[in-house]
């Protein structure tokens, strides 16, 4: 059991650190003429990522652009940042859970 769970864990959480890597690449692109935000549809990215499907990084669409065609909102890519962070602290603390669940049931086993 532990297998299957440790490893959809470790799939979100290598699919978290793709998406930490498009928001920084956002956010150090910000100021730079012509640039388009990107994201990844992270539900539909994972379900993919399960399948062992690398994930895709796609133009974010209905942002308002500036003058000079950039259309990354710094605000947007700080609460995702935060977002993400959130999401790979719980998968983190589920992992730890997991992981002292079976030394738990070891150490039961072996009488103390």
């Amino acid at each position: 059991m532990f297998e299957r769970v440790g490893a959809t864990l470790e799939r979100y959480m290598d699919l978290l650190s793709a998406r930490q890597r498009i928001v920084a690449s956002n956010l150090a692109n910000a100021d730079t003429p012509g640039y388009r935000a990107r994201d990844l549809e992270f539900q539909a990215e994972f379900q993919s990522f399960l399948a062992k499907a690398p994930p895709l990084a796609r133009e974010v669409t209905g942002l308002k652009s500036r003058n000079d065609g950039n259309n990354v909102s710094v605000d947007r890519e700080a609460r995702l940042l935060a977002e993400n962070a959130m999401r790979f602290s719980l998968a983190s603390a589920m992992a730890r859970a997991e992981v002292r669940t079976i030394r738990n049931a070891i150490q039961e086993g072996r009488g103390g």
